[in-house]
């Protein structure tokens, strides 16, 4: 994401990935704070599926729930929230195919609980912060990467709740990986940010 993260100053990152959300503060090149969630892209497909099983009696596809969180996908109300798409899947009654129409506000709502969790999980790693490394992020920002961060309105969500700027890494699907290959590219001096598993906090 091209933070600063060798320099005396600190940068927090948030990384939504597939499976799990990880949330880090790094400063001097190393770790100063870090938290992980099995709470991800993935898991938000699965607040889909429970949702159309739940409300309509639905059984939705992982790849119909994913389209549908891209297309109207949100964590933040607002005028999108009237947008409506067709949720197409399996009735549970029936056994026969069936379509419903879906709003954003719906689909907002479906995805609450895991939302609510991620900004959970960045606010407690802010207060675990020491002082000094949080006034820095509050002025560079907390930054969002991996898939999901392109879920419309978390950033203004993630502000919201934390009272900070909050800022997309550019092309944050690919972020990560560019990350590793500059650390791989330097990795005497990159050494210290990275973290084993034995030694990385269990999810809550």
């Amino acid at each position: 994401a091209g933070l600063p993260v060798g320099e005396a100053t600190g940068s927090l990152i948030v990384d939504i990935g597939g499976g799990t959300t990880e949330v880090a503060v790094i400063s001097l090149g190393g770790i100063v704070v870090s938290r992980s969630i099995r709470v991800g892209g993935d898991e938000l497909d699965e607040e889909i599926i429970a949702y159309g099983r739940r409300e309509y009696n639905l059984l939705v596809g992982e790849r119909t729930a994913e389209d549908l969180k891209i297309a109207i996908g949100s964590a933040y109300p607002g005028a999108h929230d009237e947008q409506r798409v067709t949720l197409r899947g399996r009735d549970l009654l029936t056994g026969l195919p069936r379509a419903v129409e879906i709003t954003a506000e719906q689909v907002r709502e479906a995805l609450e609980t895991s939302v609510q969790q991620i900004v959970d999980n960045i606010k407690d790693t802010i207060e675990e912060t020491p002082p000094e490394l949080v006034a820095d992020i509050m002025d560079q920002g907390i930054v969002l990467a991996g898939g999901g961060a392109l879920l419309l309105g978390l950033d203004r969500r993630v502000a919201e709740a934390t009272q900070m700027p909050v800022v997309i890494a550019e092309d944050p699907l690919t972020c990560v990986v560019r990350g590793t290959g500059r650390v791989l590219e330097d990795l005497a001096t990159m050494e210290r940010t990275l973290v084993s598993e034995t030694y990385s906090r269990s999810p809550r």
